[in-house]
């Protein structure tokens, strides 16, 4: 569909270990109509597919317009996406997820649009570097600190997918031998500081003893988990266990973050995810900091930057993958094995 100004219309969807966040917006980006839902916590794949069809219904009917008549609806997930088959596989932050599912067949039968599925990591990055606070760089690596520590990298210009793993910052390993991630490694970044990983180490702390508002907080916003918003709060009243979670997490965020970039030496880093957005620059300044003793070209630094697409920013790079799908730009693709060696 076109508006009367002639803008196409496209959807976006961030789909969160949290909440999905949901938009219609036109050909210059601007957001015409939105919806955040929270995201399943059972159910498995069909659940959440359900919700996702929702929260786009939603945002479709704040636009005012059909999701039928969208050129096109993309979503940025969790989890092993292959953008060909439509599947995603593997997305253990997201409720009973272990095999692969046919989320692309499933949204776009529903939505009457055809759905096009990328990393949710990535696209937000891909987001940051056409939009947000990437735009005057060539090299990115982009980190969504969330229910999981996730990454995406842009080299010279282009996305950076690997032969298919590529990005994934969270299962740098930050301490040998250390805390199981919910991965089942041991010793990776988001042991330390993803919220999953946090949350379950502050249930531990406090069935043994530790006192903490964290789950006072939780409840009394309605909520199942420890959102983003409730460790702001928490870390607000000078909550001790969230404060020492939180810091644990920085210094995780510091060694992981300086050890990629020892590696990739990129022009800039971008910190977004809910945890990152939310608790904003003073956090952002505070994980540079951790990086400090890490780093190895200290004579060359990286722009370390907050994401300024804010929460909007995983959405509106789904919203992207329409975009470049409608103007026949190729997908990135994982780059097959060589046939040599």
């Amino acid at each position: 569909m076109e508006r009367a100004n002639g803008s196409p219309l496209r959807g976006g969807i961030d789909l969160g270990g949290t909440k999905i966040e949901a938009i219609v917006v036109d050909a210059g980006h601007n957001v015409l109509g939105s919806s955040r839902h929270p995201t399943p916590s059972s159910g498995g794949p069909e659940a959440v597919a359900a919700e996702l069809v929702a929260a786009m219904r939603e945002a479709c009917q704040a636009a005012g317009v059909e999701t039928s008549s969208l050129q096109g609806v993309g979503v940025g997930s969790p989890g092993v996406v292959d953008e060909a088959a439509g599947t995603v596989s593997t997305a253990r932050n997201l409720p009973d997820w272990e095999g692969s599912f046919e989320l692309g067949a499933a949204l776009s039968r529903e939505l009457g649009t055809t759905a096009t599925l990328g990393n949710d990591v990535q696209v937000a990055t891909d987001a940051e570097f056409e939009l947000g606070a990437g735009k005057a760089y060539r090299s990115l690596l982009g980190v969504m600190w969330g229910t999981g520590v996730g990454g995406g990298i842009v080299l010279d210009g282009k996305p950076w997918l690997g032969r298919g793993g590529a990005g994934e910052i969270g299962h740098v390993v930050v301490k040998i031998d250390g805390r199981r991630c919910p991965c089942g490694r041991r010793g990776c970044m988001e042991a330390y500081a993803g919220r999953a990983a946090m949350e379950a180490r502050a249930r531990r702390k406090q069935e043994e003893g530790t006192p903490t508002d964290l789950f006072k907080i939780m409840k009394d916003r309605g909520r199942t988990k420890l959102t983003s918003a409730v460790w702001a709060k928490a870390l607000e009243r000078e909550d001790k266990l969230a404060v020492e979670l939180i810091d644990e997490a920085v210094e995780a965020l510091g060694a992981g973050i300086a050890s990629a970039q020892n590696l990739l030496d990129v022009q800039a880093i971008v910190i977004g995810g809910g945890l990152g957005v939310r608790l904003g620059e003073p956090f952002v300044k505070r994980i540079r900091t951790a990086m400090e003793p890490h780093v190895f070209n200290d004579a060359n630094w990286p722009d370390v930057l907050l994401a300024g697409l804010g929460d909007l920013g995983g959405a509106l790079g789904a919203a992207l993958l329409v975009s470049r799908r409608v103007e026949g730009k190729p997908a990135p693709v994982a780059e097959t094995p060589s046939a040599a060696g």
